[in-house]
């Protein structure tokens, strides 16, 4: 009788991809918010499909965590997880710079 054995295969980083942990900062539904929210989902659906996990801050309902998390501007996307923590300002449209401070693309030479 033979007893055949799998080896065991090394995990390849890609096979667990890293989770992002974000939280965006917005003052209410103006203009300016609804289309940060609409470029970081955009972002995220196409560069972290399932990675992700977004939480949405309205400082007009939560201006405690203003103080909380140093909050200067708004809208705001701060990526807690994967470290280093990194905060990013703006409307969010220019998909380059986000994925650079997201760490997610090579910053341009």
């Amino acid at each position: 009788m033979t007893i055949k054995r799998k080896r065991a295969i090394a995990a390849k980083p890609e096979d667990h991809p890293e989770r992002y942990v974000l939280k965006l900062y917005v003052a209410g539904a103006t203009a300016r918010s609804l289309r940060a929210i609409a470029n970081v989902k955009a972002v995220c659906e196409q560069y972290l499909k399932d990675r992700y996990e977004l939480e949405l801050v309205d400082i007009y309902r939560r201006p405690d965590l203003l103080r909380k998390d140093q909050i200067v501007a708004v809208p705001a996307l701060v990526k807690m997880l994967p470290v280093p923590l990194r905060l990013l300002v703006g409307d969010l449209s220019r998909t380059e710079q986000v994925l650079q401070g997201l760490g997610i693309a090579p910053a341009a030479v």
